[in-house]
């Protein structure tokens, strides 16, 4: 009885050591998010205005004006961006980013990755790690890039996969990645980055093209304009991305530290339960003893 009860302490120091951990993670992902989170609040607005921007000179230039990155061709070569963390400990988020990028892969580019025509370009350690172990196509390393997330730093893998579509490495180029709702809540998607997509059509859009006026020439515009929106938008999904690690990670340490509360709690019902049963068993064999001796 004593061993098992040594036990069950032990087991009470385990957990709760494991609770002030998961608790000092939840404490310290929570000063994370509250400053990731006011990045991509500030960030939305300004890149969705220039993705609404990118859409319409590519619809409007058409037939005008050659843009490079808005090339449509015959889709031979695919780049998959997948932009995990570079840690665990924060629930499904990673697995639910790697299942965006192979639902799209199985929808879409099937014919390409069979044929060995599709290439994973991983950021963060937790993706690179999945595709590498099933022998994808891994390319260039920017598996660190969110470890220290900078627009500098985001720009240079931007530059990689522009050029890598220009030089007609890549045919098109999609991003799978988690869009940040809230602490408790993210959208997980695979967005296409090139070609650059046309404006959506709508019905109640008017049929004429729109009437920009580019000064000093439509093509020096064209060819500054559209990178720089496409680093801003590839930055936006980065800061998408970190935002909803920390608030996955939150949630998680906060659960965690809830379902060690409860083990606790059983556990100390458990060991008073046992502690109680040897003091019986003790007391009992006092009286017996006690008994034998006086009709003795």
């Amino acid at each position: 009885m004593s061993g098992k009860l040594k036990e069950t302490r032990n087991r009470i120091k385990s957990v709760s050591s494991t609770q002030q951990i998961t608790k000092a993670m939840k404490m310290v992902s929570a000063a994370k998010l509250r400053r990731a989170q006011e990045r991509i609040v500030q960030m939305r607005p300004y890149s969705k205005k220039l993705n609404e921007i990118a859409a319409n000179i590519v619809s409007a230039a058409e037939g005008d004006v050659k843009i490079k990155l808005a090339t449509v061709r015959e889709v031979k070569n695919v780049l998959v961006v997948v932009v995990t963390s570079d840690r665990g400990l924060a629930g499904a988020f990673n697995i639910n980013i790697i299942k965006a990028a192979l639902a799209l892969i199985k929808e879409k580019y099937s014919a390409q990755a069979a044929s060995g025509n599709l290439s994973i370009l991983a950021i963060g350690k937790k993706g690179m790690e999945y595709f590498k172990k099933r022998n994808y196509n891994v390319i260039s390393d920017y598996s660190t890039l969110l470890s220290n997330l900078t627009f500098d730093n985001s720009t240079t893998a931007a530059d990689f996969v522009m050029k890598g579509f220009e030089e007609g490495k890549f045919d098109e180029v999609f991003i799978a990645y988690s869009q940040f709702k809230n602490a408790a809540s993210q959208f997980f998607t695979a967005e296409q980055f090139l070609p650059v997509p046309k404006a959506e059509k709508s019905q109640d859009a008017p049929k004429s093209k729109a009437d920009f006026i580019f000064e000093p020439d439509k093509e020096q515009i064209v060819d500054f304009l559209i990178p720089k929106i496409l680093k801003t938008q590839f930055f936006k999904v980065l800061l998408d991305v970190n935002a909803s690690e920390h608030g996955a990670r939150m949630t998680a340490m906060d659960k965690a530290s809830e379902n060690a509360n409860e083990l606790i709690k059983a556990l100390r019902i458990a060991y008073n339960g046992a502690r109680q049963a040897a003091i019986t068993t003790e007391l009992t064999e006092i009286v017996s003893g006690a008994n034998a001796l006086a009709e003795g």
